[in-house]
C-alpha cells in the first residue's frame, strides 16, 4: 500500500504508467487485443489464499490452534452468554454468515476479545463506531500534524467510498473523529488519510469506538 511508502523511498519512484486511470488503461489493452486480459475478474481477497478459506489456511499452517482456542464464548454487547464458538481467530468483524448461532434477529460480530477468547455479538446497530485510534502513522504529505485538526476522507477497508473525518494527532497516534457512524471498523486494518485527491498519509486501525 502506498500509504505506508517512506517519503524517501517515494521520491526515487516511478509509475510507468502516469497519470492514467485503470479505465483508460483497459481500453488501451482493448484496442491492442489484450481482450482476455481486460475481462480477467479482479481478485478482493487474500491474494494467497486463492479459495478464500482462512480458516483452512490458519488450520494447515498452525495445526495446534484450533484445540488451543475452541470453545470460547459467544457473548452479546451485555456479557450475556449465548454459546460457544470454534476459536476467535475464526471469526472477523462484521460477520453474519457461519456463526452457527440463532437468536431471533439478524446478528453480527462487533468485537473479537482475543484475551479471553470471546466473540462479541450484536445488532448491526451495534456495529457502528463513531472514532478509532490509529497508530504506526506514516505521513505522506505533512512532517507532523501535532497541533492540528485535519479535514479528511478516511477510508478503513479495501474499496471503501471514505467517509468524512477530523483527524488530530497525539505521539505516534492519530485519533479519527468521524462525521457519521462507519460500520464494521476491524482493528489490524489499514486505515488511510485523503485530503482531496492528496494521499495524507496512514497507520494500522488500533481501537473502534463511540464517543459523544
Amino acid at each position: 500500500a502506498l500509504w505506508g511508502v517512506s517519503q524517501e523511498s517515494l521520491s526515487r519512484t516511478i509509475f510507468p504508467l502516469g497519470n492514467l486511470h485503470k479505465k483508460e488503461i483497459y481500453e488501451m489493452a482493448t484496442e491492442k487485443g489484450f481482450v482476455e486480459l481486460v475481462n480477467k475478474s479482479e481478485s478482493y481477497e487474500i491474494c494467497f489464499i486463492p479459495d478464500n478459506d482462512y480458516r483452512g489456511f490458519l488450520k494447515r499452517r498452525l495445526p495446534n490452534l484450533e484445540e488451543e482456542v475452541k470453545n470460547g464464548d459467544f457473548v452479546l454487547e451485555d456479557g450475556t452468554v449465548i454459546g460457544k464458538h470454534e476459536g476467535y481467530p475464526f471469526y472477523t468483524i462484521g460477520q453474519r454468515k457461519g456463526l452457527g448461532i440463532s437468536v431471533g434477529y439478524p446478528i453480527f460480530v462487533t468485537a473479537i476479545d482475543k484475551a479471553n477468547n470471546r466473540v462479541v455479538l450484536g445488532t448491526q446497530h451495534q456495529l457502528a463506531r463513531n472514532a478509532m485510534k490509529v497508530s504506526q502513522l506514516n505521513l505522506s504529505k505533512y512532517d507532523s500534524i501535532i497541533g492540528r485538526n485535519i479535514e479528511t476522507i478516511t477510508k478503513v477497508r479495501y474499496n471503501d467510498d471514505g467517509t468524512p473525518a477530523l483527524i488530530y494527532q497525539e505521539n505516534d497516534s492519530i485519533f479519527v473523529n468521524f462525521h457519521e457512524p462507519v460500520f464494521a471498523i476491524a482493528p489490524g486494518q489499514a486505515a488511510v488519510f485523503y485530503e482531496g485527491d492528496d494521499v495524507l498519509g496512514g497507520g494500522w486501525i488500533m481501537e473502534a469506538f463511540n464517543q459523544n
